[in-house]
C-alpha cells in the first residue's frame, strides 16, 4: 500500500468516527450529550485536582494559611466533586441503559432494514456476509465507544496542552517527560492496536465456522443426522481446524504483540515516574534547586499529566481503530442496493396478460447459469418447468421474481420491462411455495399468513381454507392449541416439530392463502406420497383456476395436465408443448416420462407383492 493510500485510509478512518458521531446523534442524541459532558468532566477533575486543588493546598500551608481557609477550600472542592460523581453514577444506573436500548432499537431498526433491502446475491458473497457480519456484531456498543473515544480524544488534546503548559510554569525540563507516554501510545500501543485489528480480521473466517458449528449442534433439525450418521466426525474435524485456525493466527502475532506491550508499558508507566523521581530528588536534595513544595506539586501534576495523556492517546489510537470497525458499519449502510426492495416505479397493476423471457441470460460468478432463453407465461394458464438438476428451473423463478436481473435479454410484464415497476407492487402479484422452505417460531396461523395484510376477522377463515386445500388441516388440528400452536421448540418447549412432509404443506398453504393473480409452486409435493401428491394438486389446479400457474417438477406424471411444459437443459428451453406434443415428439421429455412410469410402476408392483 502507497504512502497516498496510506494517508486517503487515515482520512477514512477518522471520518468515520465523526459519522459514527452523526448516526448516534441522529438516534439518541440525549446520548451524545451526556458523553460530551463526562469526558469533559473526567479530565476537568484530573487537570483541577493537581493543577488547582493540590497546588493550592500545598501552597497556602507553606504560606501559613489558616486551618479554615484550607478546609473552607477543601469542603467546597469536595461538595463539587461529589456533585459530579453523583452526575455519574445517576447517568450509569439511569441514564445511560436507557439510551444504549433507544440506541439497539434505533441503529439495528437500520441495519435490519438494511439487509432486508440489500438483493439476493449479497447474502451469497461470501466477502459482503463477512463483513455483513462484523457490521452487526455488537454494533450499538462499537459505535457507543467510538463516540466516546471521540470526545476522549477531543478534550484530552486540551487537556494535554493544559497540563504541559502548567509543568512548563512550574519546571521546564520536566515536560520533557511527558514525552515518554506519547512515545508509549503514539508508536507501541498503535501498533498493538493494528496488530489486534489484522488478527481479528484474520480470525472472522475460523469464527464464523466456530460459530456456525456452535449453533448447528443444539438446533433440533439437525439432530436426527448427528445420531444417525457420521457427520458429527466432520463437524469435530472442522470445529478441530477452526480451533487450530485460530491458535495459528494468535501465534503468528503474539511475539510482536508481547515485545510491543512491554515497550509500551516501560514508556507509558516505569520510565516517567521513575525518571521524574530521580530528577526531582536530584534537584531537591543534591542541587538545592527545587523545593520540597514544588517536587509535591510537579510530582502531583506528573501523575495527572500522565494519565490525561494516557486517556488521550489510548483515545486518539481507539479512534483509528474504531474507525476501522465502523468502516464496516458504514460500508453496509451506505451499500448502494442493485435492485432495493423499496426500488420506485410505476404500478402493474393486478392483471397479468403475459411475462416473457426475451433471449435471457445470466451469469453467476462469472458462470453462465442461463443462456439465452425465450419462454412466456400467458395469464390464466398453466405451465410446467421441467427437466434435471441444475437445469436453470429454480434460477428462472428467481429472476421472474426479480431476485437478480438478467445479465442479458429481458424479461416483460404485459409488454413492458419488468424493471419499470415499483417492486414491491410487482412481487404482491406472486405468491410462491419454494423446495428450500423455512419454518419460523411462530404460531401455524402466523407461518401461513407470513404478515400479510389479511383482516383479523377473516383471518381464520382463510388459514382454515389454505390449510385444508393443501392437506395439512387434519394435523394441525390434532396439535393441542391447533391453529395457534406453536412450531418448533424454539421458544416454546411445547412447540410443535413436524415431519418433513407436514412442513411442506404448510408452505403450499402459504400460496393458497395468498391473493394474487400468479403462483409459483417449486417442487410442492417432493416429501408427499403419491396419494398425497395427486390430491393436492387436484386442490392446485381447482382452487386456482383463475390463477397463471407455474409449477417445477421433477415427477412429470404430477405436470402432465399443465397447458404447456417447457424442459429446460443447459439453462436455455430444449423442447415445449403440451404433455401430448412432447411424447409424441419422442424426444427427451418422453423418454424422461417413459422411465420415470416405469419405475413407479416397478415400485408399486413390488409393494402389492410385499403385501
Amino acid at each position: 500500500m502507497g504512502e497516498k493510500d496510506k494517508k486517503i485510509r487515515r482520512m477514512r478512518a477518522i471520518g468515520n468516527n465523526f459519522y459514527a458521531l452523526g448516526l448516534l446523534r441522529r438516534i439518541c442524541p440525549s446520548l451524545v450529550v451526556h458523553q460530551c459532558v463526562l469526558r469533559f468532566l473526567g479530565y476537568f477533575e484530573w487537570l483541577f485536582y493537581s493543577a488547582f486543588f493540590m497546588r493550592h493546598i500545598i501552597y497556602a500551608m507553606g504560606a501559613g494559611e489558616s486551618f479554615r481557609t484550607i478546609m473552607t477550600y477543601i469542603v467546597i472542592v469536595t461538595v463539587v466533586y461529589g456533585a459530579m460523581a453523583l452526575y455519574e453514577q445517576v447517568f450509569t444506573g439511569a441514564i445511560f441503559p436507557a439510551d444504549q436500548a433507544i440506541v439497539n432499537k434505533g441503529l439495528y431498526r437500520r441495519l435490519f432494514r438494511k439487509s432486508r433491502n440489500v438483493e439476493l446475491a449479497c447474502f451469497e458473497d461470501s466477502d459482503f456476509y463477512d463483513k455483513y457480519t462484523l457490521a452487526m456484531e455488537k454494533a450499538d456498543a462499537r459505535i457507543i465507544s467510538t463516540v466516546e473515544s471521540l470526545f476522549k480524544t477531543f478534550f484530552g488534546a486540551i487537556a494535554s496542552v493544559c497540563a504541559f503548559v502548567f509543568m512548563y510554569q512550574i519546571d521546564k525540563i520536566s515536560v520533557l517527560f511527558v514525552l515518554l507516554p506519547v512515545i508509549g501510545n503514539f508508536v507501541f500501543n498503535r501498533r498493538i492496536s493494528q496488530i489486534d485489528y489484522v488478527r481479528n480480521k484474520d480470525m472472522a473466517p475460523y469464527n464464523r465456522r466456530i460459530a456456525y458449528i456452535n449453533r448447528v449442534m443444539y438446533l433440533p433439525e439437525y439432530a436426527k443426522e448427528m445420531r444417525l450418521t457420521g457427520v458429527f466426525k466432520l463437524m469435530k474435524k472442522q470445529y478441530g481446524e477452526a480451533i487450530q485456525g485460530v491458535s495459528d493466527v494468535t501465534k503468528k502475532y503474539t511475539k510482536r504483540a508481547m515485545l510491543l506491550h512491554w515497550l509500551y508499558v516501560h514508556f507509558t508507566f516505569t520510565f516517567i515516574f521513575e525518571g521524574l523521581l530521580i530528577y526531582g530528588s536530584y534537584r531537591t536534595l543534591v542541587s538545592h534547586t527545587m523545593s520540597l513544595d514544588q517536587l509535591a506539586v510537579i510530582t502531583s501534576l506528573m501523575v495527572s499529566t500522565t494519565w490525561i495523556l494516557i486517556g488521550f492517546t489510548e483515545a486518539l489510537t481507539e479512534l483509528f481503530k474504531n474507525g476501522l470497525f465502523v468502516e464496516y458499519l458504514r460500508g453496509f449502510l451506505e451499500y448502494k442496493e442493485r435492485i432495493p426492495e423499496d426500488y420506485p416505479g410505476d404500478d402493474p397493476g393486478r392483471e397479468i396478460r403475459s411475462i416473457e423471457f426475451r433471449d435471457v441470460s445470466f451469469s453467476y460468478k462469472d458462470e453462465e447459469v442461463i443462456s439465452h432463453l425465450s419462454m412466456e407465461f400467458r395469464g390464466g394458464k398453466t405451465y410446467a418447468l421441467v427437466g434435471h438438476n441444475g437445469a436453470g428451473k429454480t434460477t428462472i423463478i428467481k429472476l421472474l421474481l426479480r431476485f437478480y436481473d438478467p445479465t442479458d435479454g429481458t424479461i416483460l410484464l404485459n409488454g413492458r420491462d419488468i424493471r419499470e415497476y415499483d417492486l414491491k407492487k410487482y412481487r404482491a402479484l406472486f405468491a410462491t411455495a419454494f423446495q428450500d422452505h423455512r419454518m419460523f417460531s411462530m404460531t401455524v396461523t402466523d407461518n401461513v399468513i407470513m404478515g400479510e395484510p389479511i383482516p383479523e376477522e377473516k383471518r381464520e377463515e382463510r388459514v382454515t381454507e389454505a390449510l385444508k386445500l393443501s392437506g395439512a388441516y387434519d394435523k394441525v388440528m390434532s396439535l393441542p392449541k391447533g391453529l395457534n400452536t406453536m412450531l418448533t421448540h424454539e421458544f416454546d418447549d411445547n412447540g410443535a416439530v413436524l415431519s418433513g412432509g407436514e412442513f411442506q404443506k404448510i408452505v403450499v398453504a402459504r400460496a393458497f392463502v395468498r391473493d394474487c393473480p400468479f403462483k409459483v409452486f417449486d417442487e410442492p409435493s417432493s416429501a408427499l406420497d403419491p396419494i398425497a401428491e395427486a390430491t393436492l394438486f387436484d386442490n392446485i389446479y381447482e382452487s386456482c383456476r383463475k390463477n397463471t400457474l407455474v409449477f417445477i417438477s421433477h415427477r412429470l406424471s404430477s405436470v402432465q395436465n399443465a397447458d404447456w411444459v417447457y424442459l429446460l437443459e443447459g439453462g436455455t428451453v430444449k423442447e415445449q408443448g403440451t404433455h401430448s406434443m412432447l411424447m409424441d415428439e419422442s424426444g427427451t421429455y418422453a423418454d424422461m416420462y417413459k422411465k420415470q412410469a416405469r419405475n413407479y410402476l416397478a415400485i408399486r408392483e413390488e409393494g402389492g407383492a410385499l403385501a
